[in-house]
């Protein structure tokens, strides 16, 4: 009966195995600069991606204040110096998620890793970390356009990574987020209904606190704000120049920027880049015709 059992069992296997997906590919943290964290049932798992571009911190215009701040913060990291964790918060566009690609391309040969978490990937976040405490290498644990919706509950998981587990983050841990929100969580005009005055003084209520207190935990915070037009077009003619050639930005394409942005209804480093592909694009396909 047994060995009809597995003669049945290997009959099954054979005719479902290749439908099975192939199994991961390991991550060789000396080799490999970046990866995702996929959280699944049993805990989670790594799998290696190498960098989406060759994307440079000179190629991001109009925010040296925060690029200088962000890789100051990120050197002391991988130094062994003492370092915080990053909020960069602001408006759509203006360059938050591009200078952490441009940060991993431009530390990681000074042993900057990279690990991204999806937002609702977050409760396994503890694990994550765990996993990369014993680790020799240095990690950013990244989380892209992080907010909460107000029955999330996704948050404490990170709440606790932060600084509210016992153990903390490990030494060679350190975690960065973007966000169009620099609170993290929707605000409405009820929380304040628990505000008072203490004198001279404006003590908030539980539900302030309690959105307030995530962000935070991040000692680094970092605004991005919306381009003036200097900056915009400066931006505009470094990206039609790098995908084409000096001589494609005159006062033609000077124009059409401005056009291209009016339509778009703001002024962002993201803006500038399409603007740059639209032109470059179409000019080229001119020239072929």
């Amino acid at each position: 009966m047994d060995a009809e059992l597995t003669r049945r069992l290997l009959h099954l296997l054979d005719r479902v195995e290749h439908w099975l997906p192939p199994a991961p590919v390991e991550v060789d943290w000396s080799r490999d600069v970046a990866a995702l964290w996929q959280r699944h049932a049993l805990g989670g798992r790594l799998l290696p991606v190498p960098p989406r571009d060759a994307l440079g911190l000179d190629d991001l215009m109009g925010i040296e204040r925060q690029k200088l701040a962000l890789i100051d913060n990120t050197r002391a990291f991988l130094q062994g110096l003492p370092a915080n964790h990053a909020l960069l918060w602001g408006s759509r566009g203006s360059g938050k998620s591009s200078l952490i690609r441009a940060l991993l391309n431009s530390l990681a040969d000074e042993g900057l890793r990279l690990v991204q978490v999806d937002r609702h990937d977050l409760s396994g976040l503890p694990t994550l970390v765990e996993q990369l405490r014993h680790h020799d290498q240095r990690f950013v644990v990244y989380c892209d356009d992080l907010s909460f919706e107000g029955h999330d509950d996704a948050y404490k998981a990170l709440k606790s990574v932060l600084d509210g587990a016992l153990t903390g983050p490990p030494p060679n841990v350190l975690l960065y987020a973007t966000s169009n929100r620099r609170h993290l969580l929707p605000e409405s005009m009820s929380d304040n209904a628990g505000s008072r005055l203490v004198g001279d003084e404006l003590h908030h209520g539980d539900a302030v606190e309690e959105k307030i207190s995530l962000s935070d935990r991040f000692g680094l915070w970092l605004g991005f704000h919306p381009f003036n037009q200097d900056v915009y077009l400066e931006a505009c003619c470094h990206w039609v120049s790098q995908l084409g050639h000096a001589e494609d930005w005159g006062t033609e394409a000077r124009a059409e920027a401005i056009r291209f942005a009016t339509l778009r209804g703001g002024r962002s480093g993201r803006t500038a880049w399409q603007f740059a592909n639209h032109w470059v694009g179409r000019r080229r396909l001119h020239d072929r015709q």
